[in-house]
């Protein structure tokens, strides 16, 4: 299998178990690996015979905006969920970065990290 990577991804979100954490919002930031068959794309020279990754970076950034849930977890299952809706990408991996949990005396950063293959 062959994977587009697409790192950087930075958006404001309101996910996280803290009542505030969905009030306030919080960075988030997400980098996907997909898993995309690019023999075709790569004789073609033709966008449809890949898969468009600025599909996925407006999936994640409207979930990101749009969603609350308690849990990062959460966020990022339904990301995948509908990224591997998305032609010709077969499996996807999403590392979701929160990048300033609202964790006292903790300046570090947690990252879900979680791979999903299409059924």
């Amino acid at each position: 299998m062959d994977f587009i990577e697409v790192t950087g991804i930075r958006c404001y979100g309101y996910t996280g178990y803290l009542p505030e954490e969905q009030v306030l919002g919080q960075w988030f930031e997400v980098d996907l690996i997909l898993g995309v068959d690019l023999k075709d794309a790569g004789m073609s020279d033709n966008l449809d015979d890949t898969s468009d990754y600025r599909q996925a970076i407006a999936i994640v950034k409207h979930h990101i905006k749009t969603t609350k849930v308690a849990l990062v977890e959460r966020l990022t299952e339904m990301i995948a969920h509908e990224i591997l809706t998305l032609s010709k990408v077969n499996q996807v991996r999403i590392r979701l970065t929160k990048v300033s949990p609202p964790i006292p005396d903790f300046g570090g950063k947690i990252t879900i990290d979680i791979t999903r293959t299409k059924a």
